[in-house]
């Protein structure tokens, strides 16, 4: 999986918020974006699309540090075995009002929807931006 390259991805057109809100999951389990929300909240531009997706994976399997050590290579190899959507579907951008800006090394970093930050970013000359996937077809 190739990841993206000095872009942003802007948040959908039918995105319902009008400013950026940290997700939440539901029945006491994380949901995929609250992972993905920490992940990159905690560690803004650590990590490139594949490895985000890989440790959003990671965290719902629930392992245990020493089996992730052991199993690493294989869970990657597993993961990435079939084809997976880019982050232009997470739910970030789609629903929670969070841009993702990737730097020149494709490394990640969320910019709330409402912020100045975001607003340059539409605007800076040679940084590519996409929309996310909208949420409905229509």
């Amino acid at each position: 999986m190739e990841t993206y390259i000095s872009t942003l991805i802007r948040t959908a057109p039918d995105c319902p918020v009008e400013s950026a809100v940290v997700p939440v999951g539901q029945r006491g389990k994380k949901s995929i974006p609250q992972i993905e929300y920490e992940l990159l909240a905690a560690q803004p531009y650590f990590y490139t699309q594949p490895e985000l997706l890989f440790a959003t994976h990671v965290q719902r399997l629930e392992l245990g540090p020493d089996e992730l050590a052991a199993r690493q290579t294989e869970l990657w190899d597993e993961f990435f075995s079939r084809s997976r959507a880019c982050l232009r579907a997470s739910m970030l951008p789609k629903k929670y009002g969070w841009g993702l800006h990737f730097d020149a090394a494709g490394r990640i970093g969320l910019v709330a929807m409402e912020s100045p930050q975001y607003r340059a970013f539409n605007k800076q000359a040679g940084l590519k931006t996409l929309l996310a996937m909208r949420n409905s077809r229509g």
